[in-house]
């Protein structure tokens, strides 16, 4: 049934993805993909993920804002209000909301659904191996962030802090991702992309 509405969750999303350079397009594209194949692998309802997927970042705040934590709500309150203007059927609704609000990792909801499970674990997928790396100096480099502390650029011996330093971004949240993974496929693929993760800093270390 989705592939009906599939056109209008894209050309909605194209005009709402405006909030930064990680947060675009391209960004909505990857987590429906991985969304999908999640889907697939997990046995989930497609009717529900994918909607979810599309608009999950149709609302957000910045980064450094501090009602950062309410975006999700933003975002499935809006969601829900377009799905409803190209009469999205009614009963999937209350579940395509709630896995919206639960993706985010600001929101801290725990996921009720194996649907929203999937939501989550596609959207912090997309923040770890090579893109996550490039969308995290993508982030930092729009928020004024210097990449590295020179003294100790690994946290080895102080406190991580990602609002001075976008390397301290992998110790303070990414790293910890893998271990929020609800699914076995999702799960599978974090542990690739960290150790992916590990080696670039790894190389990054012998460079400075």
């Amino acid at each position: 049934m989705i592939e009906q509405y599939e056109d209008q969750l894209i050309e909605f999303i194209k005009i709402e993805m405006q909030q930064d350079l990680a947060h675009d397009i391209r960004h909505v594209c990857r987590v429906v993909n991985m969304a999908k194949s999640l889907c697939l692998s997990e046995g989930a309802n497609m009717d529900v993920v994918v909607p979810a997927a599309y608009l999950h970042d149709c609302f957000s705040f910045a980064k450094n804002h501090p009602d950062r934590a309410q975006s999700s709500r933003f975002a499935a309150d809006k969601a829900i209000a377009f799905l409803r203007n190209i009469d999205y059927p009614k009963t999937l609704l209350p579940a395509i909301h709630h896995a919206i609000v639960a993706h985010s990792y600001s929101a801290n909801i725990k996921p009720q659904s194996l649907e929203a499970q999937i939501v989550q674990d596609a959207d912090r997928l997309d923040a770890l191996g090579a893109i996550g790396i490039a969308r995290c100096l993508q982030v930092s480099t729009s928020l004024g962030v210097s990449l590295y502390h020179v003294d100790d650029p690994f946290c080895i011996n102080r406190q991580a802090n990602d609002r001075l330093f976008a390397i301290d971004h992998f110790f303070t949240k990414l790293f910890k991702l893998a271990d929020t993974m609800h699914t076995e496929s999702a799960k599978i693929e974090a542990s690739k992309r960290i150790k992916y993760m590990k080696s670039f800093l790894a190389q990054l270390s012998t460079e400075i």
